[in-house]
């Protein structure tokens, strides 16, 4: 049975592009919540699909590896002609520059995101503060059915259950790909797979509850209204037209409709509005035009969402998401590391050198000084010595 693969056991087998942790933390941008398929099977090493492929993605501090599979079923052949490993040749070089393009674009490394980070820092002292944290936070360009229907599922949902969810969706209803270490992969369901009569009723057998009529209904739809490139088609029109357009499809609400805008459809000043961006509006930008409002209504939505724009320009949807995901619990600890590291301010500096001081009383380590009625006692008999 085939292994994951890991740099360490084979780096002649992996190829490679040169790129930064300041331009891309796999560790952040695969687990904040953008994307539910990809795994960390080994330490620094991630597996997911992408384009019908499997891959196992690593990073060295100037560089990410990557390792594409071939299809289990296909490999071998007892044909050892010189015309046949040629042709084996150029067909391996042009699946290099394939996948090599199909990477690039995935991660949008035509995007500078030290520049970025720059201009939105000089803007917002909040954004300096945790960018220093958590750089190499970007956006992903995913396919848009994949990304549509996984949202979907996102609905009152935590990430952990959203991905759970997903893989079963595609062990269900996506073809498979190979397997490695008793894990299977499968590609993501086409729209004809999703729409068929019968996937509600199995989708609700595998615990999607409600969402399964969504998804279900919304292939549908797509597919009878608008036809199987609809969805791609809508990168080409501008933001507020996708975003209404998403929002007439079963279970597609505002917020879903942004994330898709945003995370696949090229549409970078789509802002994602959710209780838990509010919240980041209200603590840590004192965002207070909601009026006391409690809930989130349409116009809170647009009124945050032009607040980031306003304040970040036109990538405000890709800033957002660095602070999304520095507010995720999971790396609370990238924080608190931080905040290990951080030089004393001059207040802390002098009550630790107090502290210090208090102590060395405290265990004996300075002179204890006398009473101030005995040194006045001194100073008296010396002065009369000197008299006499």
């Amino acid at each position: 049975m085939a292994k994951h693969a890991v740099l360490s056991s084979g780096a002649k087998l992996w190829r490679s592009l040169p790129c930064a942790k300041s331009e891309l933390r796999l560790e952040l941008t695969l687990a904040c919540g953008q994307t539910f398929r990809w795994r960390e099977n080994a330490d620094g090493h991630w597996t997911g699909v992408i384009g019908g492929r499997v891959w196992t993605l690593t990073q060295t501090e100037d560089t990410l590896w990557y390792y594409v599979y071939t299809n289990q079923g296909g490999a071998g052949g007892e044909n050892s002609s010189e015309d046949s490993l040629r042709a084996e040749s150029v067909t391996a070089s042009h699946h290099s520059e394939v996948e090599e393009e199909m990477l690039r674009d995935y991660f949008q490394l035509h995007v500078k995101l030290g520049d970025l980070y720059k201009e939105w820092g000089a803007a917002d002292s909040h954004f300096k503060k945790i960018s220093d944290i958590f750089t190499g936070v970007r956006m992903l360009r995913q396919d848009p059915t994949e990304c549509l229907f996984s949202f979907i599922c996102t609905s009152n949902n935590h990430i952990s259950r959203i991905q759970g969810m997903v893989e079963r969706l595609c062990q269900a209803l996506g073809s498979p790909l190979c397997q490695l270490d008793q894990t299977s992969y499968h590609d993501f369901p086409t729209l004809s797979a999703l729409a068929d009569s019968g996937v509600e009723e199995r989708l609700r057998d595998l615990g999607f509850g409600y969402r399964a009529r969504f998804l279900q209904q919304s292939a549908k739809q797509i597919l009878d209204t608008h036809g199987p490139q609809w969805l791609v088609g809508l990168r080409n029109v501008p933001y507020l037209e996708a975003r209404d357009s998403l929002r007439t499809l079963p279970g597609v609400g505002t917020k879903v409709a942004d994330c898709v805008c945003l995370m696949c459809l090229d549409k970078c000043e789509a802002v994602p509005v959710d209780t838990h961006v509010w919240q980041i509006a209200k603590r840590d930008y004192k965002y207070t035009s909601d009026n006391g409002q409690k809930t989130l209504t349409e116009k809170v939505h647009r009124d945050i969402g032009d607040f980031f724009r306003k304040l970040w320009g036109p990538y405000a949807g890709w800033a957002h998401s660095v602070l999304f995901c520095a507010d995720l619990k999971k790396f609370q600890h990238l924080k608190e590391m931080k905040s290990l590291k951080q030089p004393q301010n001059e207040e802390e500096r002098e009550g630790e050198c107090k502290g210090l001081k208090v102590k060395r009383e405290f265990d004996g380590h300075e002179k204890k000084k006398k009473p101030k009625s005995e040194r006045q006692k001194k100073a008296k008999m010396s002065v009369k010595t000197e008299e006499v």
